[in-house]
Formats: C-alpha cells, sequence, structure tokens
C-alpha cells in the first residue's frame, strides 16, 4: 500500500518536464579547457560569465504563466526498491485551487488523490486505504522542509519553486544559458523545524528550468530535479519530462513523461468510500 501512496504524492510534485524544444537550434561548440569555442570562429565564451542584464533574468524566470486550469496526461516510472508497474495518470491543476490526480495502472484506476491550500488527500484503492495530511507528509518524502501548495504549483508548471535574490545568489552564464548558485546556505525556518541548503539552478539560454539541486548541509539529504523536451503550447512554455532522485536516508527515483497538454476546464471527483482505513501519519 505504501508505495502506492509514495508514488500518488511524489507525482503531485512532479507535473512537468523534457529539456529543449527538438527545433531549437543549437550552437556547436567544442570544448577546451575552461572555455567553449564556436565552431564559427567566433570569439570564445566563458563558463561561468558575468551576467550584466540580471534584471531580464530575473523577469523571466519568476513571473508565472497566466492560465485558469491545465489537464496533463503522463506516463510514470517511480522506483523505490520495490516492483510498481508503470502508471498512466491524469493530472488535473486550477490555479491557486487544486491539483488533482488519478493514476491507472493496466487500465484500472488504483490511486486518486487532490491537494489544496490546506494540504493533500490520497487514497490507494488497491489496499482500500486513504490519507489525509498536511505538506509536511510530502515534505518527509522529499526530505525538504518547504513544500506548499504554491511551490508544488510552479514545480508542476516548470518554474522556479524556490526563492532566489541577487544578494545571496551568483548568477553566471555558461554553456547551457544560466547558473544560479546559493552563495551563502539558505536557511529555510518552518513550525516544525529548520534547514541549511546549497541550492544550485540551471537554466536554458531561453530561460527554461532545466534542473535544480538542494543539499541539506547538515545531513545526507539531497532532492535533484531535472527538466527536458520544453514546448510552448498556447503561448505557455511547458516541459515534457521529468526526472527526480531523492537521496539521503529515504532514496527513490520517478520518472515521468508527459504526453499530453489540454487546457479545458473537466470534473474532479474525490470522495472516500465508507469501508476504506484512514492511515494516521507519523
Amino acid at each position: 500500500m505504501r508505495n502506492w501512496i509514495i508514488a500518488l504524492l511524489l507525482i503531485f510534485l512532479v507535473t512537468s518536464c523534457k529539456t529543449r524544444n527538438a527545433a531549437r537550434k543549437k550552437d556547436r561548440r567544442v570544448k577546451t579547457d575552461s572555455t567553449f569555442v564556436l565552431e564559427d570562429n567566433r570569439l570564445p565564451k566563458d563558463i561561468n560569465q558575468p551576467v550584466s542584464d540580471k534584471f531580464a533574468f530575473f523577469e523571466h524566470v519568476l513571473i508565472q504563466p497566466d492560465f485558469e486550469q491545465i489537464k496533463i496526461s503522463s506516463k510514470v516510472n517511480v522506483e523505490t526498491g520495490s516492483f510498481i508497474p508503470t502508471l498512466d495518470a491524469t493530472i488535473y491543476i486550477e490555479k491557486d485551487t487544486k491539483v488533482w490526480m488519478t493514476l491507472q495502472a493496466f487500465v484500472i484506476t488504483v490511486a486518486r488523490g487532490i491537494a489544496t491550500p490546506e494540504g493533500i488527500k490520497g487514497q490507494d484503492k488497491t489496499s482500500k486505504t486513504y490519507i489525509d495530511s498536511d505538506f509536511d507528509y510530502l515534505n518527509n518524502l522529499l526530505n525538504v522542509n518547504f513544500i506548499d501548495y504554491k511551490s508544488l504549483e510552479k514545480i508542476l508548471m516548470g518554474r522556479t519553486f524556490v526563492k532566489i535574490n541577487d544578494s545571496q545568489f551568483i548568477l553566471t552564464r555558461n554553456a547551457q544559458g544560466f547558473k544560479m548558485a546559493s552563495r551563502v546556505n539558505q536557511k529555510i525556518v518552518t513550525d516544525e523545524k529548520t534547514r541549511e541548503y546549497k541550492i544550485t539552478l540551471q537554466y536554458d539560454k531561453n530561460y527554461d528550468l532545466l534542473a535544480v539541486n538542494l543539499k541539506d548541509v547538515l545531513t545526507p539529504d539531497e532532492l535533484e530535479v531535472s527538466y527536458s523536451n520544453w514546448e510552448e503550447i498556447k503561448g505557455i512554455r511547458l516541459p515534457k519530462s521529468v526526472k527526480i532522485i531523492i537521496k539521503g536516508s529515504k532514496s527513490s527515483q520517478i520518472l515521468l513523461e508527459n504526453t499530453k497538454f489540454d487546457f479545458s476546464r473537466m470534473d474532479t471527483p474525490y470522495s472516500v468510500p465508507s469501508s476504506y482505513k484512514k492511515i494516521e501519519i507519523q
């Protein structure tokens, strides 16, 4: 049962992702020591070159997309050390309101869940159990302490989901695009605990988010999220694949391929049968 709940809640954190549109033109480079030399004989570019127009960078990576709702169809593979078959997921997001999803295996619905600003709910139809919790449970699964509804929604849309600023991060330009690295450990304080992270973010040349790495400075806990195959659909940049790696006392991996995006409204039924048993979160 726990494997299905883990799959459900972790996928809530992912709905987005694949790197760079295949139609996008790429500069051809030859790597040499500390520089990348363009094959068209233009001047070499330093791997960690300072960025002069920081305003344009922050404007692009911090502004959230304008949408009302989006439906995403996905193929999901979850690796936790126990066998979980490939899952078909339908994820529906209503901005600032809810994230709803259902999971199927072999055309059979096995799990369903919903996240709102108040918390998360999930049910496992294979074991007739359910959970009803705040975001602490999801944070515990991901080995972090900062996930709330707003950050969850940003992750699902492939946007910057951690706080960044010019004073505590170093912004440089490299061969891929842009890199943001914390110059000091980032302290995140919640009601339950205070943790400090080293944070690195990588962006494409057109500001698509490619990767986020958060490393707890006091424990082995580490979270890596990488995105790829971004496409523009109805004016919104959306990634089609994601890879999430959780390291530490709990280690697991999620691979998600988004196959279809739809911006129409849909029904999101969620109710727990009276015969289901509630799992208490410890």
